[in-house]
């Protein structure tokens, strides 16, 4: 490929070299089932139980709290559906509260909810990003089943105050499931610590220098879930279906370089994120989308008046710079993100932004190109439109 400036670590990371080495033997040597009793499973079976062994340490739980998935939305749709159906089937609540700016997995998975006839709603958040505590704490209440607030949001980069959600819980609702979305702060947090407080957090191997197709639930405390696979029983029952050894091997080595490099990398990639804010503020009219407070160190959500930000991702692609508008999971769609929506921007304001992302691998270059690209980019598309420039 041509000399590229990728900005788009929210989406997918490249495969960490510690990672690939990891998962190497078990595409060939190492290929048994780990729920066999040879010595080939027997194999398969030690390691990956001892990723889970070191997922656990860096997430901060018990071997036994981990449940390998398929990746982000798995873990999600596991956490909200599995436990929502467990609280009901208990008589704890039927009543499910998720912010307004969750990523689609989260969302969908409360609409999924609203079908079976549970109480589903969307707390409001700041236009700077951050979840509304006090309208949090005016919908919760005894009949609460389960809360899910992000740590990190996957579009502006905002980190949640996850700590003040749970103490609303711990008193308003006690027996209430607090699950996490942690997919974009694995690589920027001490998840660890900053989830203490959540009974179920969601993680994914390609955030991280990770894999994609693997995962994993945090599950705390033996809280209840139905799964939502049957099968073999594999994972304590709560996943069915034959382990992707290589999978949780990559994801333990890639969380495991993760949080041993991760001050290192955040001072690092902090310098070149505002760098590159510096340099985009040159911009006539350009706006940060996120409080710049709160946003993790690889998050640029910017704004740009004059602009379809789908055009502007185009003529980026051609000079060289991978960028992205709203959630890569979403990419492709017309429609503003629900996210910037929930902040309170409007369609046009929203139809303008656009995400750049930086990571472990980022360097100085990435940063310069941007900068020549991006108001290159901005001045031909305002010209076009006759929009000042």
């Amino acid at each position: 490929m041509p000399a590229t400036a990728y900005l788009d670590y929210a989406a997918s990371t490249p495969v960490r070299p510690e990672a690939l080495a990891a998962m190497l033997p078990f595409f060939s040597e190492t290929f048994g089932n780990a729920s066999g009793g040879h010595a080939f499973a027997r194999a398969a079976k030690s390691a990956l139980e001892s990723a889970r062994e070191s997922i656990a340490e860096d997430l901060g739980a018990e071997p036994g709290e981990i449940v390998f998935t398929s990746g982000g939305t798995e873990s999600d749709n596991l956490a909200v559906e599995g436990a929502a159906r467990a609280a009901r089937a208990r008589g704890r609540g039927e009543e499910v509260l998720v912010s307004a700016f969750e990523h689609k997995a989260v969302l969908a998975a409360a609409d999924r909810l609203a079908l079976e006839g549970f109480s589903t709603s969307r707390t409001p958040v700041s236009a700077g990003g951050i979840i509304d505590l006090d309208a949090l704490a005016d919908a919760i209440d005894g009949r609460t089943a389960l809360v899910s607030v992000m740590l990190v949001n996957n579009e502006i980069g905002t980190v949640q105050p996850l700590d003040q959600v749970a103490r609303i819980m711990a008193v308003q609702s006690p027996n209430a499931v607090l699950h996490t979305d942690a997919v974009q702060a694995a690589a920027w947090v001490d998840v660890a610590s900053l989830a203490a407080d959540a009974d179920l957090v969601s993680v994914s191997a390609h955030k991280i220098g990770g894999p994609k197709g693997a995962g994993a639930l945090v599950v705390r405390g033996g809280v209840p879930i139905v799964p939502l696979f049957e099968g073999g029983g594999q994972e304590r029952g709560l996943r069915s279906g034959s382990s992707n050894v290589a999978g949780a091997v990559g994801l333990a080595a890639a969380l495991r370089a993760t949080v041993a490099t991760m001050a290192v990398t955040v001072a690092r990639v902090g310098t070149l994120r505002d760098r590159l804010v510096a340099g985009l503020a040159e911009i006539p009219g350009l706006w940060i989308n996120g409080d710049p407070d709160r946003k993790i160190a690889g998050n640029v959500h910017v704004g740009i008046p004059g602009v379809e930000a789908e055009a502007l991702l185009v003529l980026l692609d051609r000079a060289g710079v991978c960028a992205a508008a709203g959630s890569s999971c979403s990419s492709g769609a017309t429609e503003p993100s629900h996210v910037l929506g929930a902040m309170g921007l409007d369609r046009s304001d929203a139809l303008a932004s656009i995400r750049l992302s930086l990571g472990f691998a980022s360097v100085s270059a990435d940063v310069d190109r941007a900068l020549n690209a991006i108001p290159a980019a901005v001045t031909q598309l305002r010209a076009s439109v006759g929009a000042p420039r």
